[in-house]
């Protein structure tokens, strides 16, 4: 409609700036924000084309293992993020896919949390009352500092401690991230303490569910678990998801609690650590309570009081399963195997220590707070 407007418009309007057509205003200087938004596109459309062709492949494989086997022995949650890392790892994608595949990984997977909270049973999953809450709250303090603890027992420097604990004990790389330039960490901390972190989560993620049986656990009692422990809400939704839906609410739910803790956190160590911080501007405690997190439950309260219809729900639900398979794709493509290689064994040992004190906490918590 544009380029037939500035052809064919009458010489007032174009010495005037702007071209009248069926009654309506068109304005050229709109024209650099239709091309940035058109650029912003073309910048993203091969990283989602990756992940979308990795997804594809993923819900290939569960499909001939529900032939062969009659279920998936390997749900598809999992096998994209499988297949993505196999795929980074034999291949560097080009960095013409990098933008594409990081959007996948957040900005989608954001969505896919909050058209989540349009299917979940609000009432049923807050059965363990304020005391989960609390108990919550309770387990990433003394996560934070426990696996401060073990870092500087292993050697590593105050900051790179910090980053691994609070990785370990809120949510993997988002906290890693969001407190680096808090507490003026070197970039190669950062660059190490993610690496490890993005690998043993998916470990994290395949080993999780086998310990169900040996544990007793419920399908409730294993989502408290998985979204306690796991790092990054894509690893909770791949971990919980395919034991169960119950299991994947409650565990997503823990999560975004677990995730709020994230603003406190940040405000600790900016008081803390103001000789450290950049002073290019203050700390935005908004940055911290992502907008997914207050929709999922919006969405949450409204099915429960039934303010959303059924067909709606399962719209939503099945809309969300897609696009999660999308997000676990372009999160396998982030993990690059080699890396293993360019971290230190302190900061493995670091790691591994503090998610399994975390692991023994919040199962400990469970007991102590008799959820069933």
């Amino acid at each position: 409609m544009g380029g037939s407007a500035g052809v064919f418009g009458n010489g007032r309007a174009g010495v005037a700036g702007t071209i009248i057509e069926a009654g309506q205003e068109f304005s050229p200087r709109r024209w650099p924000r239709s091309r940035a938004l058109a650029e912003r596109v073309g910048g993203l459309a091969p990283g989602i084309a990756l992940a979308v062709a990795v997804s594809l492949a993923s819900l290939g494989v569960a499909a001939v293992e529900v032939r062969l086997f009659g279920h998936a022995v390997i749900e598809a949650l999992v096998v994209a993020i499988l297949v993505g890392m196999v795929v980074r790892t034999l291949w560097t994608p080009p960095a013409a896919t990098h933008a594409g595949v990081h959007f996948t990984a957040k900005q989608i997977l954001e969505v896919a949390v909050f058209l989540l909270g349009a299917s979940v049973d609000l009432p049923l999953l807050l059965r363990a009352g304020p005391a989960l809450a609390a108990g919550i709250v309770l387990l990433v303090l003394l996560g934070l500092c426990a696996s401060y603890g073990i870092s500087r027992m292993l050697g590593l420097p105050h900051t790179l401690a910090v980053l691994v604990a609070s990785g370990n004990s809120i949510c993997g790389n988002s906290a890693i991230a969001a407190i680096a330039p808090v507490i003026g960490a070197d970039r190669e901390h950062v660059v190490s303490s993610i690496a490890f972190t993005a690998i043993l989560g998916v470990v994290v993620v395949l080993g999780l569910p086998l310990l169900i049986h040996p544990l007793g656990l419920s399908f409730y009692q294993y989502g408290v678990v998985a979204g306690l422990t796991v790092y990054a809400v894509p690893q909770v939704l791949a971990a919980a998801f395919p034991v169960s839906v119950l299991s994947g609410q409650v565990g997503t739910l823990v999560k975004l609690v677990r995730v709020l803790m994230l603003g406190p956190v940040v405000l600790f160590f900016a008081l803390t650590h103001r000789d450290a911080a950049p002073r290019t501007g203050r700390v935005r405690l908004t940055r911290f309570v992502p907008w997914f997190i207050a929709g999922f439950l919006l969405l949450a309260g409204l099915r429960s009081v039934g303010a959303i219809p059924p067909a709606l729900v399962d719209g939503t639900r099945e809309l969300s399963g897609w696009l999660t398979v999308g997000a676990m794709a372009a999160l396998g493509l982030g993990v690059d195997l080699r890396a293993m290689r360019r971290v230190g064994r302190p900061v493995i040992a670091a790691v591994t220590c503090s998610l399994l004190v975390l692991f023994v906490l919040a199962v400990s918590l469970i007991h102590v707070l008799g959820i069933r």
